[in-house]
């Protein structure tokens, strides 16, 4: 959680406790209407009434639209990825290939919704634009810097491999995919991108630094 949010929430709006429950069901739906309209046309109205809630209830929790959709990224980013159990194969390659999840049609539908709200942020709200780009990208970055930081204790990885940049070049790809190409994210793409680009690149360090042979005449 960002520290504006920390400092915005430690500040209170008064009012009845907070309810995590209707807070998520408040979160969700702000997240499927972003989807929909955009961030420009979304309103707090339509939040409320997609979810169900009392605008008096919204205005107390959330002070403007932007504090409301700055939690809801928030929310989508916490959910993408569970840190702490990745699979553990013994290879950075069965690794990333394991986290890998197919979605079925309803599930990529959604995922393609959320992406599309998430992109609006960036494109219409600059204040937003670092958490929303954390959002898409970041939860996977970070789950394969953890997979190929364990390939570089392993002796799988070279220690002088750029691991900061790998780790983001798949999520990127990725989201470029769904975003700008509206095609799906499958298995096939996944392993191509992972042969071609990934383990060459984590790969390249090594071969860098490797003393090259020179015959004698």
């Amino acid at each position: 959680m960002s520290e504006q949010t920390e400092q915005r929430k430690a500040a209170g709006r008064g009012g009845r406790k907070r309810d995590p429950s209707r807070d998520d069901a408040i979160l969700e739906a702000t997240t499927e209407v972003l989807g929909e309209v955009g961030y420009a046309r979304l309103t707090m109205d339509m939040v409320a009434a997609r979810a169900r809630a009392g605008k008096a209830t919204m205005y107390r929790r959330w002070a403007s639209k932007q504090d409301l959709v700055l939690d809801a990224v928030e929310r989508f980013r916490g959910a993408q990825v569970d840190l702490a159990a990745l699979p553990d194969t013994g290879s950075v390659r069965g690794d990333l290939v394991a986290l890998f999840r197919p979605d079925t049609p309803e599930q990529s539908a959604r995922r393609m919704r959320d992406l599309v709200g998430l992109a609006s942020v960036l494109w219409h709200e600059p204040t937003l634009a670092e958490a929303a780009d954390a959002a898409l990208v970041g939860p996977w970055a970070q789950a394969h810097r953890t997979v190929m930081l364990r390939g570089v204790e392993r002796g799988e990885v070279p220690r002088e491999a750029d691991i900061d940049t790998i780790c983001r070049v798949l999520p990127t790809m990725a989201a470029y995919r769904s975003l700008v190409e509206r095609k799906p994210f499958d298995r096939d793409f996944l392993l191509a991108s992972i042969d071609v680009v990934i383990m060459p690149a984590l790969r390249a360090a090594r071969d860098a630094t490797a003393p090259t042979s020179h015959s004698g005449g």
